[in-house]
């Protein structure tokens, strides 16, 4: 099952690192995604390690995105712990529009007639 949810990247939190009960180094890094949805229109997302950090980067706050995530529940005396793990970021719409801006097809006035009642 895939999952995704577009909006714009409104916050990037400061990367957190730690070390696990095994003994291995651990690194992560959450961010902010606001839907524009009328109720909790903010997911925070999840990115663990290194690679997946490195994601985060390629992208700015203020950018319109689409986020590929999983979903997790993990039990712990007797509650439920969820995670959102983003595994991929991509821009969605402003990349594209200002590539195209000095394009003559971009500039040109439309000549066809739409059939919109405004």
């Amino acid at each position: 099952m895939s999952l995704s949810v577009k909006g714009k990247l409104s916050r990037k939190l400061s990367v957190e690192s730690g070390t696990s009960k095994a003994g291995k180094e651990w690194k992560k890094q959450s961010f902010l995604v606001d839907t524009g949805a009328q109720y909790n229109p903010e997911i925070c997302f999840q990115l663990f390690g290194d690679e997946k950090i490195e994601i985060l980067n390629h992208h700015n706050e203020g950018d319109q995105v689409e986020v590929s995530f999983n979903l997790s529940s993990k039990e712990y005396n007797g509650r439920y712990f969820h995670n959102i793990d983003a595994w991929r970021i991509e821009n969605i719409g402003g990349a594209s529009v200002s590539q195209d801006q000095d394009s003559p097809e971009f500039n040109a006035p439309s000549t066809e007639e739409d059939d919109l009642p405004f």
